[in-house]
């Protein structure tokens, strides 16, 4: 029986989580395998996993249903820290289980760039990959994050209650104020927004990781090169965190390498690339 698992989100045509799991199911040598992609909006996310049968194993969740899939499933404990949930895996006979990848997959990443320890983080932004990213930064030992965030007063109410429960100090400044110095630099901010204050974010930091891999690079991974920094990116952030997903929806493991290599031949439009 073939087994099914795909990746939902809004939009989704462009994801790269078709290449990385069908080069996963390829390696593993998992020929009775699928893996499709399904625009989905939060509002319809509860009826598609209702209407789904025996054959479904596994959903890869994007924006914007990574809260909705709190409500659909059963939560883990990271997903309810992170207050959203990136996988979903089907069980017969029980409730769906609802995972988060992205904090172990940013801890990953940063690892392979030979960074598993920090004293401080820079975060640029205030949403929800910023509160996984708080997580992820706690776990590699950071005792304060300085937050940048556009309402200051909104990312203290709303991630403030996190870094209590972390046990670390959070510093929030506003946008536009001199870029905190730290062991490392998070941009979780969206396309073109770093910018502006990306020569003064790339000073900040021996250690640079922008979200965005498309289009790449950026200004801040442009000025981050120049001035001599490790530099990672948004594709070794769903590298990562698409290995946990593998290893959750297929109980087997895979190299990053392999997942990194078939995501860098769809960015550069390899034709014979599975996605």
């Amino acid at each position: 029986m073939t087994v099914r698992c795909a990746v939902l989100g809004s939009p989704i045509e462009h994801s790269l989580s078709p290449a990385l799991h069908r080069a996963a199911y390829a390696r593993l040598g998992l020929s009775d395998w699928e893996y499709e992609r399904h625009r989905i909006e939060a509002d319809q996310l509860a009826d598609f996993v209702a209407g789904l049968d025996d054959s479904w194993r596994g959903l890869s969740l994007t924006m914007p249903l990574k809260v909705a899939a709190l409500e659909v499933g059963e939560p883990d404990e990271v997903s309810l820290l992170a207050a959203a949930g990136n996988t979903m895996i089907f069980e017969p006979g029980s409730r769906p289980k609802v995972y988060n990848t992205d904090v172990g997959g940013l801890v990953a990443a940063f690892a392979a760039a030979g960074v598993d320890k920090i004293n401080s983080a820079t975060v640029l932004g205030s949403g929800a990959t910023a509160r996984s990213s708080l997580i992820s930064v706690t776990r590699m030992g950071a005792e304060v994050v300085r937050l940048m965030a556009r309402r200051p007063d909104h990312a203290r109410r709303t991630l403030g209650g996190l870094a209590d429960r972390l046990g670390v100090g959070l510093q929030v400044s506003a946008w536009g104020a001199e870029v905190p110095a730290a062991d490392v630099l998070i941009s979780t901010v969206t396309k073109g927004a770093a910018d502006p204050i990306a020569d003064q974010a790339a000073a900040a930091a021996p250690v640079i990781f922008d979200v965005i891999y498309d289009p790449w690079p950026t200004a801040l991974a442009d000025a981050a090169a120049q001035a001599g920094r490790t530099v990672l990116n948004g594709l070794d952030l769903l590298v990562n965190q698409a290995v946990g997903q593998i290893e959750l929806m297929t109980g087997r493991t895979v190299p990053a390498a392999l997942l990194l290599d078939a995501g860098r031949k769809v960015l550069a439009g390899v034709k014979d690339c599975p996605t």
